[in-house]
């Protein structure tokens, strides 16, 4: 395979990735902008939110995920939670409360969310985010439904459950929410999850792209290869 020939395809982290973490080179006619790795010097991180909607309350837990437009140039099919840039002068609180209703007619309250995790997308990406990863229970009676041109799909899930999917090849999942998903697998209800989240300080999680000859993998931090 010519390296001209094949991009790797970046959502926060990159798009697509097999279980084990290795990322797989996709052949396109011409990489989408923004999607190349970045050789000269880094791109400042653009702001964004990401709102994981839970409900189940003391009972159980599942999440909110929408279906990418299968037509996007950017994460076609995949599923994820609803998200996205702040727009101008907005805070993520804000921008994750519109991006919910825009995405999957919900609507929240900003006060209701709780930050749960950010991720920055590696220095090795032309196109980065910093996307702060809010918790927010799901209002009573919320009825999800995607917006048709963006989304095309929503469910509820349980995040074990959604791993396996992904593992079966029946969900096609984006590095950081694999990564979310695994955490919070390990909570047995959305109060438990809320309750542990609650004034809990936020550290970012910025992984890094190592390229092997044709194949990339990811490093996160803490792992055999990161570099501090």
């Amino acid at each position: 395979m010519n390296p001209h020939d094949s991009q790797i395809h970046f959502w926060i982290v990159l798009v697509v990735m097999d279980p084990e973490g290795t990322l797989i080179p996709v052949e396109v006619d011409r990489p989408a902008p923004g999607e190349e790795l970045n050789t000269g010097a880094p791109t400042e991180p653009r702001p964004a939110a990401t709102v994981i909607v839970l409900r189940g309350d003391d009972e159980r837990l599942e999440v909110l995920l929408v279906q990418r437009n299968p037509a996007a140039r950017f994460m076609p099919g995949a599923w994820v939670f609803p998200g996205g840039a702040l727009d101008g002068s907005e805070d993520a609180r804000t921008a994750g409360v519109r991006e919910v209703m825009e995405e999957a007619g919900v609507v929240l309250a900003p006060d209701a969310l709780v930050e749960f995790s950010r991720w920055i997308t590696p220095k090795e990406v032309r196109i980065r985010f910093d996307t702060l990863f809010l918790l927010a229970p799901a209002p009573p009676g919320a009825e999800p439904r995607a917006d048709g041109g963006e989304t095309v799909g929503v469910g509820w899930h349980v995040p074990r459950a959604a791993l396996d999917a992904y593992e079966r090849g029946e969900l096609e999942l984006v590095f950081p929410t694999i990564k979310t998903l695994e955490q919070l697998s390990g909570f047995g209800t959305a109060d438990e999850l809320l309750a542990w989240a609650d004034g809990r300080a936020v550290e970012p999680i910025e992984p890094q792209v190592v390229v092997e000859g044709e194949v990339a993998r990811i490093v996160l931090p803490g792992e055999p290869g990161y570099r501090d």
